[in-house]
């Protein structure tokens, strides 16, 4: 039997309290505040603090970066409750948590998906445990549910101030830590798939004739970091407190100077039905603090930023990612990107899209090579950072890497770059890849890599080379090179057009080229078995990605050259193609539905290769699939080969190119 929730007041003692903790005597009362529906004792300690809290908090991570100040202002506002054995410390899904909760003795179990199961807990947490931070940091109702084993005690510490614990580089590395859920049966949070989900309060808006101490009062007034201001032409200009610090104070302007003239001007905007993940990486890759988000007539309808995504799909990614910007050493950075096919595999068992947990991995594998270069070119220097554009290439450029892609490369150096400083370069970028392959990430010595002389060239070298294989496409493996770089996206350096780029958006003048570019598409057959297969007498197996998925995406990036699309993506560049006189609209809607279903089949197999210990392969055991499975890759292959039988059909007749 669970006793009522009652309240010990420590300044009275009128009654025992028999079977307490405590060890003392006090008042019972009821306690209409006790947290979220717990049945627990709660102890005031205002008079009599606990002498071994601090040590036990100061042990313990995300406390444990805090200063002897910062820990001592914690401890002034937590709280220390004693819960009997078998009673309910939190249900996270029928009520949000509006305080973090840290198992101080005993233990505690947590269940991440609602409802009890016979094999026990996702979780047992002893001394130092924290629960309670998803729900508290994104005031939704994700669980977990907790559960005291035996007399338990806990410290409770409020909302307001674990928020900005967790804010800081500390908070953002302890919840990185928690990817690696043990076990976590079904989706728990399946929403937050869009971004008008992750918008929990109206925007702050103000005006164009307000000064920057009017933005800082409405800021105070309505507790959040940014202003949102219309500027009248359709846009908006968008000041955070993190600019008000480095525009104005740091640069000593006046409190009275119009908002106008710091802020950020055209900010980053997103639309209602956005993707989270492709929200997230608008926030990472411009380094803003928040985004507006639009209607489809252009109204301001909220603003989101980068803790709004703890909950959502690509919200681990962030913590991650932080955790790999601010790794110091190589060593460091080997152990934080280890922990990406954890992540892969706690998105997949979430019952996220395909395209969601590949983008979120395109996320952290950029910020991965990123601070490999960076921490490399530490050690040299004699090389400078500024006078390269480093480009992602292949699937990671698409945003649709799994665990078993390569990590493809070339780099584009100012044409102040003698040929001689370019090998020391690429001597430093043959140790970036071997930085790569200790943080798990798949380096082919023989493909597309920035050490490699055909890789590293000048923007002026590029330009040329990337003339000739449009005049003369058969030469010089010109085909292959334009496929390769068609995909590329700069990550370090230049993000605008790259030199290639600039030469290849006027591909569709060349009509020659293009049918070229066409034929290759068609020449990559989708099929369940190639003569290869058939003569070793390997029917037991399916290479998923080279007889399904790369003449799908062969399709897709043709079809976007066609309509001078600049888009990307698998998905996008079907829906970008679709219409045009090669790809009916109904085609590239089937293959958008074909390639989802290929990809969630390919990234669900190799989380579960990983979970054995096996290395993940594209190359698929048929009998390990279930029926169903076996009749949707039939299925795909099918529709793939129709729609390549149809452009090869069109292609003799139709006019390709203008």
């Amino acid at each position: 039997m669970i006793p009522e929730r009652c309240f010990i007041d420590m300044n009275k003692a009128d009654n025992d309290v028999s079977g307490s903790s405590v060890g003392d005597s006090g008042r019972i009362l009821p306690d209409p505040d006790a947290f979220g529906g717990i049945n627990a004792i709660r102890v005031s300690w205002e008079n009599d603090p606990v002498p071994d809290l601090a040590v036990l908090l100061a042990d313990h991570p995300p406390f444990d970066a805090l200063s002897e100040r910062e820990l001592d202002r914690l401890l002034a506002r937590a709280e220390v409750v004693d819960v009997p054995s078998g009673a309910e410390i939190f249900n996270g899904f029928t009520t949000p948590a509006d305080d973090l909760r840290v198992v101080l003795s005993g233990q505690v179990e947590l269940w991440n998906t609602q409802g009890y199961a016979p094999e026990g807990p996702d979780e047992t947490l002893g001394p130092g445990g924290v629960f309670g931070y998803s729900s508290l940091l994104t005031g939704s109702m994700n669980g977990p549910l907790a559960i005291a084993v035996g007399p338990v005690r806990i410290c409770r510490i409020p909302g307001g101030t674990a928020r900005s614990l967790f804010s800081a580089p500390s908070g953002a590395e302890f919840l990185a830590k928690q990817l690696a859920v043990p076990r976590r049966r079904s989706p728990s949070n399946a929403g937050h798939g869009t971004v008008d989900e992750l918008i929990h309060s109206a925007p702050v808006v103000g005006d164009s004739a307000m000064t920057v101490q009017q933005a800082a009062s409405m800021m105070t007034d309505r507790k959040q970091d940014h202003v949102v201001i219309p500027a009248g032409d359709g846009t908006f200009g968008v000041l955070t407190d993190a600019d008000i610090r480095s525009r104005v104070v740091a640069a000593g302007r006046d409190p009275f100077t119009p908002a106008r003239e710091v802020m950020t001007h055209p900010a980053v905007t997103v639309y209602q039905r956005t993707p989270a993940s492709e929200a997230l990486t608008e926030i990472l890759e411009h380094g803003l603090s928040c985004v507006p988000v639009l209607d489809p007539a252009g109204q301001l309808r909220g603003v989101v930023g980068p803790s709004d995504f703890i909950a959502a799909p690509a919200g681990p990614s962030m913590s991650l990612r932080r955790l790999v910007d601010r790794a110091r050493t190589v060593e460091d950075l080997k152990q934080q990107a280890r922990r990406m096919p954890y992540l892969v595999d706690d998105l997949v068992r979430r019952g996220q899209p395909s395209y969601e947990v590949t983008t979120v991995l395109s996320l952290v594998n950029d910020a991965v090579v990123r601070r490999a270069l960076e921490l490399v070119l530490d050690r040299h220097p004699e090389l400078d950072g500024s006078e390269l554009t480093w480009l992602s290439l292949g699937s990671n450029a698409r945003r649709e890497p799994v665990l078993s892609s390569d990590i493809d490369s070339a780099v584009s150096f100012d044409d102040s770059v003698d040929d001689d400083r370019i090998a020391l370069y690429r001597g430093a970028f043959r140790q970036v890849d071997d930085v790569l392959r200790g943080c798990g990430l798949a380096i082919d010595v023989n493909g597309a890599i920035a050490s490699m002389p055909l890789f590293a060239r000048t923007h002026s070298q590029w330009r040329a080379a990337a003339q000739q294989w449009l005049n003369a496409p058969l030469d010089d493996k010109g085909m292959i090179f334009t496929s390769l770089l068609l995909d590329g996206r700069p990550i370090w350096g230049d993000r605008g057009l790259t030199a290639v780029g600039e030469v290849f958006s006027d591909l569709r003048s060349h009509s020659g080229t293009l049918r070229l570019l066409l034929a290759e598409t068609l020449t990559s057959k989708a099929r369940l078995r190639s003569m290869r297969d058939v003569l070793a007498r390997r029917g037991g197996t399916f290479d998923i990605k080279a007889h399904a998925l790369a003449p799908l995406v062969n399709i897709a990036r043709w079809a976007a050259l066609s309509v001078e699309s600049t888009e990307l993506d698998t998905r996008s560049r079907l829906m970008a193609g679709a219409g045009s006189p090669m790809l009916t609209e109904d085609n590239a809607t089937t293959l958008v539905e074909v390639f989802d279903v290929l990809q969630k089949l390919r990234i669900t197999y190799q989380v579960a290769q990983h979970e054995r210990g096996e290395k993940p392969t594209d190359v698929l055991s048929m009998r390990r699939l279930s029926p169903l499975d076996r009749s949707l890759v039939a299925q795909a292959v099918r529709e793939i080969a129709g729609v390549q039988r149809r452009m090869a059909n069109l292609s003799q007749y139709a006019p390709v190119g203008d």
